[in-house]
């Protein structure tokens, strides 16, 4: 089923009820511009949800004794600093590891930029420290980023090659790649835009980044790789899939755990797992119950979010049991869509007042300087020539779009300050003094 004469993006959405055919439905174009609709051989980038296709080749390199879980990640990637964190840390996110991307505007790269898997692992190597203490949950891409090099190195080959050698190719997934460079062509691909005051806009960056966020592929595919995890659920007859290799460890949200690129919802009538990602623009989600259910949700604009389409379905399936699957694209497509947010950012200065510096600031993890001002009672933060509006959270914390400002020092005479970013914590800035 597709919307009728569609002229915006939108999503597609695959259910496999166990024992039936699986029920697929598409709205909306995969490019506007060309007026090309979404249809079952459409590509998307899946984002995060990829890590579980990286972890299950990790997973396979420990069965064949290429490497080991539990030994030191430095011992094959010789330039990470934290001696101390495993592989098995890495797959679970309990490196502690900062998430390099996170990092990207603070070492003074713009969104247009274009940067390598190698400018973020260069950020992750400074790293000589844990943010958090050993063995908390971090959600960072850098953990897969380090594993996808991981596993280069140990296969004398690319992530690409590899997943199609062991996954791909076996399984039938013939639409499904890693996207090595951004300038690849993917057959049948989806582009990605948000809405604007003025139309539809791109939102696709020129990067390419081999583990996190590169995967390309369609609902069919997907539904192919949930049934081989399925499969070898069941046959391993594991509380969890992988668990008897892995232990699955507390994650951010619960009840929820997380495993080799899953997370898990280990509750009795609930047992599943599943994962979502969001990556320029598209966003994705699988989700795997262990009586067979997969649901797989793929789309192309930041006005629908495809993760909340398959909460709305398991929430239809739980209450409505017997409901027709033809009525829950609709209902899933009304959950998710958002208006798109056009209020100003608030970054400009205050009209008519004095701006006053207070240094500039470096880090020994990030490269570059930030920039601290202030107007009035208010703190600007500057990146790249850009300021943020920093609100006043306590007597010596402010809060930014995404992170968290802790002065050292009154704001008449700052000696440095501690910023947190979400998935980049406790990054401890100094501030230049004159020689």
């Amino acid at each position: 089923m597709s919307a009728e004469r569609p002229s915006a993006p939108g999503l597609t959405l695959l259910v496999h009820l166990p024992g039936q055919e699986p029920a697929c439905w598409h709205t909306g174009l995969a490019s506007v511009e060309h007026h090309v609709p979404i249809g079952p051989g459409t590509a998307f980038n899946t984002g995060s949800v990829a890590k579980q296709i990286t972890a299950h080749l990790v997973l396979l390199a420990t069965r064949d004794n290429l490497v080991q879980l539990h030994q030191p990640a430095a011992d094959l990637l010789p330039r990470l600093k934290l001696t101390d964190v495993t592989i098995a840390d890495l797959i679970t996110h309990t490196s502690g590891l900062r998430d390099a991307e996170s990092l990207l505007s603070l070492a003074g790269l713009r969104d247009l930029d274009h940067y390598t898997a190698d400018d973020l692992r260069t950020l992750a190597y400074r790293q000589r420290e844990r943010a958090v203490p050993e063995g908390q949950f971090l959600y960072s891409n850098t953990n897969y980023l380090l594993l996808a090099e991981l596993l280069a190195t140990v296969h004398c080959t690319t992530l690409a090659d590899l997943a199609r050698h062991r996954i791909f190719d076996p399984l039938g997934m013939h639409a499904t790649l890693f996207r090595a460079d951004p300038r690849q062509v993917v057959p049948g691909a989806a582009a990605a835009y948000r809405p604007t005051r003025d139309g539809w806009q791109h939102t696709q960056t020129p990067v390419a980044l081999p583990g996190p966020g590169t995967l390309f592929t369609t609902t069919g595919d997907l539904d192919r790789w949930l049934g081989h995890l399925h499969q070898m659920w069941q046959h391993d007859n594991n509380p969890l899939p992988w668990e008897e290799v892995l232990g699955y460890r507390t994650a951010d949200h619960q009840p929820y755990l997380y495993g080799p690129g899953l997370y898990a919802d280990p509750r009795p009538g609930h047992t599943a797992v599943f994962h979502y990602g969001h990556e320029h623009g598209f966003s994705a989600a699988t989700h795997l119950t262990r009586d067979g259910l997969r649901i797989v949700c793929l789309a192309n604009t930041t006005d629908l979010a495809a993760d909340h389409a398959t909460t709305a379905v398991l929430r239809e399936l739980a209450e409505h049991p017997g409901q027709d699957l033809e009525e829950l694209i609709p209902l899933a497509a009304g959950h998710t869509r958002r208006l798109a947010k056009t209020a100003a950012d608030g970054r400009e200065d205050d009209d008519g007042r004095l701006r006053r510096e207070l240094g500039h600031f470096t880090c020994d993890q990030v490269p570059g300087a930030l920039r601290l001002t202030r107007t009035g009672d208010t703190l600007h933060l500057w990146r790249r020539g850009t300021q943020d509006r920093l609100a006043q959270a306590g007597s010596t914390t402010w809060a930014g779009n995404g992170y968290t400002l802790t002065l050292t020092g009154d704001t008449d005479d700052i000696d440095g300050f501690t910023l947190d970013l979400d998935r980049a914590p406790g990054l401890a800035y100094v501030r230049l003094r004159p020689p």
